[in-house]
C-alpha cells in the first residue's frame, strides 16, 4: 500500500470514530481504534472486500420505482422442499431486462431486507467506511437473472396484449435454478433490480417451507480417544429434545446430548459484529452421543435421530487403528471452506473445496482412508451463520464414514479483544463458539482447542495458533509436557499440526509470525517432531529438514526417484504447508528460500501411510487426481 494511501485511510478512520463520539457518547473505546482498523485495507482484503456482493450490507436499499402489473416472481416447489434439491425461480411480465437484474435467497423468510439508514455505524469494524445506509439483513446466496441465456435477448416472450387476434404487447422473462439444502426456516427470493451495487426491491415470493425443519442431518464422526473403540457422531436438527444413535450388529442405542448457542454467545466490541447482527442464522440444536465398545480398525453401520423426528439413512463407518497398531492412512489439509452447487454468488466461497470433497469421497469410499486431520480454517462462515449448514452438508460423504479431526483457524477464532492472539475480525465475531460446538473435540476445556491422539504407529499433536503460545503460556506449558510424553516405542512417529506456519515463501506477517516461531520450533527440534503440518497459505510447499531458516538435513532419492528423509539420523522437522483444499490458491514468489523444496499451486490434499517402518506422504491433485509431490519419511531404529 503507497504511503499516501494508508494516510488517506488512517484520516477516514478518524474522521469517522469522531463522528461515532459526536453522535454516540460513551459508545467508543479504546477498542475501536485497535491497530487491525489503521491498516485495514490490507487486513480485509481476505475477509471483508472482495466482491461487491459481499459488500450489499453497505448499500441504499429501495423499493424500485416500478409500476409494472405484470411483474411476478415464481419458484416451481412452494412448500416442502426436501432436505436436498434443486429448485427453479421463474421470473416474468419483464418489460426492459437488465444485466444489473438478480434474484436473492433470504433466510429467514420473514428478515428485513429494506433499507437501515441508521446502521451504519455497526459496519465500521469491516474495514469499509463509505456512506451507508444497508440492507438489515444478509441473502444467503444470489444470482443474476442473465444466468439464464435467453432472459436479456428476450427469447422468452409472453403476449400480455392482443388486437385483432394479433400480439400488441409481450413482455420477457428467465428461470434460474438454486440449490437448496435444509436450513430450518422458511425462505423467500427476492427480484432486485440495480445489481449489488444499487439494489431495489421489485417483486417476492411466498415463503417456502422445509418438509421437515427437525430432521437430524449432517452427521460426522471424530475421534475421543486413541483406543479406536470409541467414536463420536455429532449432528444438527431443529429440535432441542434429545434423540438417539443406533449403531452395531447389535443395534445398541445411545442418547444424545443437545446445545446450540445463541446471539448473545458471539462476540462483539464496541460495534456489533456480523455474526451478532445481519450474519445471524439460528443454527439450530446440534446434538452429540459417544458410541463405545467398538473395535478398532473396523467397519461398523449407524443412523441417527428418533421416531418423532425421522431417522438418517444407515451409513457405514471405518473405526480408526488404536494407538501403537502398525498402519494408518489419512488425509489431511486446510482452508477449504465450500463453494455452491449452482451459479450462486454467496458471501464467501471456495472455489476449490467442491472438486477436493469429490477426490476424498472415492478415497473414502475406496477404503483408503482411517482418518481425516482438518487444521484450521474450516467453513469460512465468518459470522454468516447459515454458512455452517452448507459446509456440513458439503463434507457429510466424508465425515460421516471415517473420523474427522480438526484444529481452529484464524477464521473460527480471531476477534478484536476476544483472547485470540490476532485482534484481526477474521472469524466475524464466532470466537470460535459455533466451530467448537459443530466439532468437539477430546480438548482440555472449552476455549482450550488443542488436543494430542494417537492412531497406529503416529502420534498426534494438534495446536491452536490462535490462542496464546508464548513460552510458559498454558498452551506452551500443554505442547511441551504432550511432546515429551510420547512413547516411541509405541508411536515412533510424531505429527505436529496447527493453523499458521512456521515457514512460507510468502512474505508478510499474515503468513509468518516470527514470534510464533521463536517460542514453539525449538520444541519440536528437542522432542524429535517428524513432520510439521501447517495452513493458512493456500499452496502447497514442503521444505528440507528445517530449522532457524536452515537446512539441517536435505532427503536423497530412494530407488523410484522419490524424496526420502532418514530421521535415523534426526536432523531437524520436515514441514508441510497444505492450505490448498479449497480457498483461491496463492501464487508462489520467483525466489523461493533455501529450505523450500517442492511447491504447487493446485487444488488437493495430502495422503498420508504410516507403518512403523516409515511414513509414505503424497500431495495428490483434487482435479486430475494425480501425485504432484511424494516424499517418505524412514527410522532404520527406533529411539
Amino acid at each position: 500500500m503507497e504511503t499516501k494511501t494508508l494516510t488517506w485511510y488512517s484520516y477516514k478512520v478518524f474522521a469517522y470514530v469522531l463522528f461515532i463520539i459526536i453522535l454516540f457518547p460513551g459508545s467508543a473505546s479504546s477498542s475501536l481504534l485497535h491497530p487491525w482498523a489503521l491498516n485495514s485495507s490490507i487486513e480485509h482484503q481476505n475477509y471483508t472486500a472482495i466482491s461487491p456482493f459481499r459488500l450489499l450490507n453497505r448499500r441504499f436499499l429501495s423499493q424500485c420505482p416500478d409500476s409494472n402489473p405484470y411483474l411476478q416472481i415464481n419458484v416451481s416447489k412452494s412448500s416442502d422442499l426436501s432436505d436436498d434439491e434443486f429448485v427453479t425461480i421463474t421470473v416474468s411480465g419483464v418489460l426492459l431486462p437488465a444485466e444489473s437484474d438478480w434474484v436473492a435467497m433470504i433466510s429467514p423468510s420473514d428478515s428485513n431486507v429494506s433499507s437501515c439508514p441508521f446502521n451504519g455505524i455497526l459496519y465500521a469494524q469491516t474495514g469499509d467506511l463509505s456512506n451507508l445506509p444497508l440492507l438489515c439483513h444478509y441473502p444467503v446466496k444470489a444470482q443474476f437473472m442473465s444466468n439464464d441465456p435467453d432472459y436479456l435477448s428476450c427469447k422468452k416472450k409472453e403476449c400480455k396484449k392482443r388486437r385483432n387476434g394479433k400480439c400488441k404487447f409481450t413482455t420477457c422473462g428467465g428461470s434460474i435454478i438454486f440449490h437448496v439444502i435444509n436450513i430450518r426456516t422458511d425462505i423467500e427470493f427476492v427480484f432486485f433490480a440495480g445489481g449489488f451495487a444499487t439494489p431495489c426491491i421489485l417483486s417476492r415470493t411466498q415463503p417456502v417451507n422445509f418438509a421437515n425443519p427437525k430432521r437430524p442431518l449432517y452427521g460426522h464422526l471424530s475421534s475421543v480417544d486413541s483406543t479406536g473403540t470409541s467414536m463420536r457422531v455429532t449432528w444438527v436438527s431443529g429440535d432441542k429434545e434429545p434423540q438417539q444413535v443406533e449403531y452395531g450388529d447389535d443395534g445398541k442405542t445411545l442418547t444424545s446430548e443437545v446445545s446450540t448457542f445463541t446471539k448473545e454467545n458471539m462476540c462483539s466490541s464496541a460495534l456489533p459484529s456480523p455474526a451478532k447482527d445481519f450474519g445471524w442464522h439460528d443454527p439450530g440444536y446440534i446434538h452429540t452421543a459417544v458410541m463405545t465398545g467398538l473395535q478398532p480398525s473396523s467397519t461398523v453401520s449407524y443412523r441417527y435421530g428418533s421416531e418423532a423426528v425421522d431417522w438418517s439413512d444407515k451409513i457405514q463407518f471405518r473405526t480408526p487403528p488404536a494407538g501403537g497398531s502398525d498402519e494408518m492412512k489419512f488425509l489431511a489439509y486446510g482452508d477449504m471452506g465450500k463453494a455452491p452447487r449452482d451459479a450462486s454468488t454467496e458471501h464467501y466461497i471456495q472455489p476449490g473445496s467442491l472438486s477436493v470433497v469429490k477426490a476424498m469421497s472415492d478415497e473414502v469410499n475406496n477404503g483408503n482412508v482411517d482418518s481425516v486431520f482438518h487444521i484450521g480454517d474450516i467453513s469460512y462462515a465468518t459470522g454468516f451463520l447459515v454458512e455452517w449448514d452448507f459446509f456440513l452438508h458439503q463434507i457429510t460423504p466424508v465425515a460421516s464414514r471415517v473420523s474427522y479431526m480438526t484444529a481452529i483457524g484464524n477464521h473460527e477464532r480471531d476477534y478484536v479483544n476476544s483472547g485470540s492472539v490476532y485482534s484481526t475480525p477474521d472469524s466475524g465475531g464466532e470466537c470460535g463458539i459455533p466451530y467448537e460446538t459443530y466439532f468437539p473435540m477430546p480438548t482440555p476445556s472449552k476455549d482450550r482447542p488443542w488436543y494430542s491422539i494417537e492412531q497406529a504407529s503416529v502420534h498426534f499433536t494438534v495446536i491452536s495458533t490462535e490462542h496464546d503460545w508464548w513460552v510458559n503460556s498454558e498452551q506452551y506449558k500443554w505442547i511441551q509436557k504432550d511432546l515429551a510424553s510420547v512413547d516411541r516405542s509405541k508411536t515412533p512417529w510424531l505429527i505436529f499440526a496447527g493453523h499458521r506456519p512456521m515457514y512460507s515463501s510468502l512474505d508478510g506477517f499474515l503468513s509468518v509470525d516470527k514470534f510464533f516461531v521463536k517460542s514453539v520450533e525449538p520444541l519440536l527440534l528437542k522432542n524429535k517432531v517428524d513432520l510439521v503440518l501447517f495452513g493458512h497459505v493456500h499452496n502447497y510447499e514442503r521444505t528440507c529438514s528445517v530449522f532457524r531458516n536452515k537446512c539441517m538435513g536435505i532427503p536423497t532419492k530412494d530407488d523410484n526417484g522419490i524424496d526420502t528423509y532418514d530421521h535415523s539420523n534426526y536432523t531437524a522437522p520436515v514441514h508441510a504447508i497444505i492450505g490448498m483444499a479449497g480457498f483461491s490458491l496463492d501464487k508462489f514468489n520467483k525466489n523461493n528460500a533455501t529450505w523450500s523444496l517442492s511447491r504447487v499451486a493446485k487444488f488437493g490434499y495430502l495422503r498420508g501411510h504410516a507403518t512403523k517402518q516409515e511414513i509414505q506422504l503424497e500431495f495428490v491433485n483434487a482435479d486430475t487426481r494425480k501425485v504432484e509431490d511424494s516424499f517418505r519419511i524412514i527410522r532404520r531404529q527406533i529411539d
